[in-house]
């Protein structure tokens, strides 16, 4: 029986075979279904126009019509139905210039990227796969459908796509197409930094890392993503560490630490993170720089907070060398120890700056800011108990007030 994200799409299958067209499950998630990973979203083709899908279902959205595509909403889901269809010339080395609809489903398999991805399912569970994607996911193997260097040129992401999926899954490439990322890794300069950050920020969050970063570099795509082109060696040392557990912000703080750059800053920026995230990985990396110099306490996690310890730790024992069940051991410590924080940030504290003015009869100014950094450090160590009245008899005992 096919999975149940498949069986809640098939009323939509059916009633566009109803209407005397053609259509099948394709794509990820036919892939994802063969490989036994979770399915995410189901995809359909057709070879029905989009105005003929648009006059066969009451509620659609034109979500990319221009390419075939209509979203279909059937119980409250939404599912993306794509007409058949071949591409023109790509000129941008991204996006065709002319779509052509048809009626072949073969026609519209032989236009995708991967062999893995060029397979069709129809109603019943039965597989299309004119290119052999289903032998080569058994095989364990990422080869393009058809000329590698042609969908390349059609398409330069889908060098990035390759390996990323390197990372997900762990294949190997086949030899034509490692030869082909090699010769045409400088398209690459043709796509935007957007799109070349998402591919790596997936490729981040694979079980198999190692083994896509040592891709990178045997291919020389290392040298078309931002920042990178002098950073060879800090992936290569990355890729050396057992990091097929660590998360996307931890791997984006180890490349960090390895690179020989002036400003850290300026390498994140250039992939156009959030700058949220930037600070944050910032945070990171300036705490893993100094923690062969201190032990955790109270102070110290309280300072870097349970998130960002917990991140500097894995990294500060992967570096080291130690086995993932020590990691979680030392998270699990790190937890234990935060939870029994008196306070988790200066909010907590139960003074305001304006109780500080008018217990001194004084104004306001940086001595407010220094003193309720005084009082959170003695709230933190337990030196005082964070109630309003035992912080200003303490404040009272240290000539504060």
């Amino acid at each position: 029986m096919l999975p149940k994200q498949f069986q809640k799409a098939l009323p939509i299958l059916k009633e566009i075979e109803r209407a005397h067209f053609e259509a099948y499950f394709v794509g990820g998630s036919v892939r994802d279904y063969l490989l036994d990973r979770p399915i995410n979203d189901v995809d359909i083709a057709t070879s029905a126009l989009p105005q003929e899908i648009k006059s066969i279902f009451s509620k659609t959205v034109d979500v990319g019509i221009e390419h075939g595509t209509i979203l279909v909403i059937h119980n409250g889901e939404g599912y993306e139905i794509t007409t058949f269809r071949t591409e023109a010339e790509y000129k941008d080395f991204r996006r065709p210039d002319v779509v052509t609809f048809i009626r072949s489903l073969d026609e519209d398999l032989e236009r995708r990227d991967f062999t893995m991805n060029a397979i069709a399912m129809n109603k019943e569970g039965s597989l299309i796969d004119p290119y052999h994607g289903k032998r080569d996911i058994a095989n364990k193997i990422i080869t393009t459908v058809g000329s590698a260097h042609k969908r390349f040129n059609e398409d330069a992401l889908r060098m990035m796509r390759a390996i990323r999926f390197v990372s997900q899954l762990g294949f190997d490439v086949s030899a034509a197409t490692i030869h082909s990322l090699a010769e045409n890794a400088h398209l690459l300069e043709h796509i935007s930094v957007e799109r070349i950050t998402a591919e790596f920020e997936n490729l981040l969050e694979g079980n198999f890392k190692p083994k896509a970063f040592k891709l990178l570099i045997s291919t020389g795509v290392y040298h078309y993503l931002p920042g990178c082109t002098a950073s060879k060696e800090a992936i290569i040392k990355c890729a050396d560490y057992s990091i097929s557990s660590l998360s996307n912000q931890q791997m984006w703080a180890l490349i960090l630490i390895h690179l020989k750059k002036e400003s850290l800053q300026d390498f994140l920026k250039a992939w156009k993170l959030p700058r949220k995230k930037i600070n944050y990985l910032m945070k990171v990396y300036n705490t893993l720089q100094n923690r062969g110099n201190f032990q955790w306490d109270h102070f110290e996690l309280y300072k870097a907070g349970i998130e960002v310890a917990c991140d500097v730790e894995i990294l500060f024992l992967t570096i080291d060398g130690k086995r993932i069940s020590q990691q979680e051991c030392e998270i699990l410590t790190l937890k234990e120890m935060f939870e029994q924080l008196p306070i988790k940030s200066l909010k907590d504290i139960d003074v305001t700056g304006h109780d500080l003015m008018r217990w001194k009869s004084q104004k306001g100014g940086t001595w407010v800011k220094e003193l309720l950094q005084e009082i959170e450090k003695a709230v933190v160590e337990q030196t005082v108990e964070n109630n309003k009245n035992s912080i200003r008899e303490w404040l009272i005992s240290c000539n504060h007030l």
